[in-house]
């Protein structure tokens, strides 16, 4: 018996992971891959002239068995990966590849969608079935179906071969982060640090059976120590651990996967017509083209690097009065920033720390979805979980029915990668007349607890929780017809509108007066240090934004370049970054190398979504402000036109439905305060 082929006969139909073990998934995906073909030939040799039903619509719900195996499989390989698990992934891999290749090259099946496009204008269709219709035949044509035979085979290879490289870069950066460790016996090299990162670096030491205190690349560790520790050389050494553990030229190198997946993606694009990856990608994206993604980035640039720049000459300023330090590195600027908020704002994440215990912010934003959308968190043991530390709700509206089930994965571990995201293992659609309702994962690496404290977050922790939650809502109040349209299935430039959006509750004492309690006791968070948060939520703006841009423009210039004229990569990512850089390079150290947004998570051109998106959040959340930050008719709205309605109508319509007009692209910039 093979769980992942069977009826799961589980609470919701959830996943059955106690029963999964690795040697049921190469046949699941096996057996899921032949059973949707055979649907897939169904749909073709259907002697019915082709309609939207029997065509378009058969094939959005086919292959329903192996999106479920997929979406268990490659989340845990994410998040609970082990090198069996990585060695299924290489062998699967291209299986997938190959498949999706056998649809998207299908000439009959090609045929008969293209037959019913072209007769839409005959078809009573509704927004959602037309987009649906529309998305189809274009990604068709997108990917290849217009291919001459020879084309279309060198279409496959390519697929393949990017599948592989893909894996293999998440794998050699997962790899290079859990093989380095600070290993400090003098307590020396403590100075600075808070307790309670000093005592989670001493837990890991014991649970590693060494003396002393362990630091490593996982957020939790490594975000703490160069923002507190004393030492500068201490600090280089974390941070050249970091920037260079992809590009030693050891086994965990992704300099070669790099210009690789670049090269397979460019010539893919060349294939298919394109000038470059950037133009396949943007065509079906809010921005629509390169051009105007640059046009964009550079005004960001024009606005926010004088005043970063400032922002620099304050902070060496305050470094060389503090300490005598007249030059900063990028080691140094995450301490000396924390020591100038510290001082201009009287405040720090240690002070705020006691009030963010985890669970508490759990439910504070479980709160706010009540507050805003009816949704109630009831936290239930009665379904399998994959790993001991996640936390596992059932979630209902205010007739008590299924909305969605949760998982909370919260804390590092070894297997699982870093950074933070939200997935799901279950997708929402309506099929015979029954809604089925997702499966939402969040998955974060905040502090474990200690002996003696419970995980307290930092405020930044707390605004990544909140965002990856907006996605999370996202996820579980999908209503739309069709799985391809569904949920977070939206152009990547729009995607990160929900989660962005509700990181604004965080700032706002309304919000944070529902869960930010101290967590010996009791008491509220103060309204000085609320205020304290408000007043210091631009600081050093300028400089995070140029970071974000950096990034962007590193992500475009990637994808819009010839590869052939790519000689090296740390060369080529100086130059991308040139005009966006206020440190000097570390000899060894690059970036683009552990990149995994656009070289293994599904960003490739459109890191810059994080700032177009920022513009329609900020002008969504001065609706919000001006009227009340739990105005339900604006909720309301917010929930029916953006968090329900999926990727069903072009976002660009569905936001003037919830806004009434068009986004006000100062609304980031004012928020900001770089407007003059």
């Amino acid at each position: 018996m093979n769980p992942l082929l069977e009826d799961f006969n589980t609470p919701y139909n959830s996943a059955p992971f106690s029963k999964i073990k690795n040697e049921h998934y190469k046949p699941a995906f096996i057996k899921a891959i032949k059973l949707a073909k055979k649907e897939i030939d169904a749909i073709v040799d259907n002697s019915k002239v082709a309609s939207f039903n029997n065509t378009v619509e058969a094939l959005d719900f086919s292959a329903e068995l192996l999106g479920r195996v997929s979406s268990i499989f490659f989340n845990l390989n994410h998040a609970e990966t082990s090198e069996e698990i990585q060695k299924i992934a290489k062998e699967v891999s291209p299986l997938l590849s190959e498949f999706g290749n056998d649809i998207g090259l299908n000439e009959k099946l090609f045929k008969r969608i293209k037959s019913v496009y072209e007769n839409k204008a005959n078809l009573t269709l509704s927004p959602e079935q037309t987009t649906l219709l529309e998305k189809n035949y274009k990604s068709f044509v997108r990917n290849g179906a217009n291919l001459n035979n020879t084309d279309k085979e060198t279409l496959r290879e390519i697929d393949k071969e990017l599948s592989q490289k893909s894996l293999s870069f998440g794998e050699k950066l997962l790899a290079a982060t859990n093989a380095y460790e600070l290993h400090l016996t003098n307590a020396d090299g403590l100075a600075g640090l808070p307790d309670g990162v000093i005592e989670a670096a001493a837990m890991t030491a014991k649970e590693k059976e060494k003396e002393g205190w362990i630091f490593n690349l996982d957020y939790p560790s490594y975000i703490p120590f160069m923002t507190y520790a004393d030492s500068s050389d201490l600090r280089k050494e974390m941070s050249f651990a970091s920037g260079s553990k992809t590009n030693k030229g050891d086994d965990f190198d992704n300099q070669e996967n790099v210009l690789k997946i670049v090269s397979l993606r460019h010539k893919r694009a060349n294939l298919l017509g394109y000038d470059n990856h950037a133009a396949f990608v943007l065509e079906e994206q809010m921005a629509t083209a390169s051009g105007k993604v640059i046009g964009f980035l550079t005004k960001l640039l024009e606005k926010s690097k004088p005043i970063a720049l400032k922002e620099n000459e304050q902070l060496t300023n305050f470094a060389n009065k503090l300490d005598g330090t007249s030059s900063l590195q990028s080691y140094d600027a995450g301490y000396y920033t924390e020591k100038l908020k510290q001082e201009l704002f009287d405040l720090d994440d240690e002070k705020l720390k006691p009030y963010f215990k985890l669970d508490n912010v759990i439910k504070g934003a479980f709160t706010v979805a009540n507050k805003l959308y009816d949704l109630n968190f009831e936290e239930i043991n009665d379904i399998d979980k994959y790993h001991e530390d996640v936390i596992t709700y059932k979630v209902t509206d205010t007739s008590d029915e299924l909305v969605a089930l949760f998982y909370a994965d919260f804390h590092p571990r070894p297997g699982k990668q870093n950074g933070a995201w939200m997935t799901s293992f279950n997708n929402q659609f309506i099929k015979d007349e029954v809604n089925n309702r997702p499966h939402i994962v969040n998955v974060c690496n905040f502090t474990k607890p200690t002996e003696t404290k419970p995980s307290l977050l930092t405020f930044g922790e707390v605004t990544t929780l909140f965002h990856e939650f907006g996605h999370a809502l996202h996820g579980m109040l999908a209503n739309t017809t069709y799985p391809g349209l569904s949920g977070t299935s939206v152009y990547r430039d729009f995607v990160e509108l929900p989660s962005q959006m509700l990181e604004n509750w965080c700032y706002e004492k309304e919000a944070l007066e529902l869960f930010a309690f101290h967590y010996e006791t009791g008491e509220v968070i103060p309204l000085d240090l609320i205020k304290k948060i408000k007043d210091s939520a631009n600081f050093m703006e300028a400089t995070r934004m140029l970071r974000q841009i950096s990034f962007g423009m590193t992500d475009m210039a990637w994808h819009s370049t010839n590869p052939a004229e790519i000689k090296n990569v740390v060369n080529f990512e100086q130059k991308a970054m040139g005009e966006t850089k206020i440190y000097p390079h570390i000899e060894g150290t690059c970036f683009s190398t552990g990149f995994s947004h656009i070289f293994d998570g599904g960003y490739s051109s459109g890191y810059y979504s994080y700032k177009w998106a920022e513009v329609l959040d900020a002008d969504a959340f001065e609706y919000f402000s001006k009227n009340g930050i739990f105005n339900k008719e604006i909720a309301t709205k917010f929930k029916q036109f953006i968090l329900s309605k999926g990727g069903s109508e072009h976002p660009m319509e569905l936001y003037k439905k919830f806004r009434g007009q068009e986004p006000d692209n100062d609304a980031l910039l004012r928020r900001a305060g770089l407007l003059a």
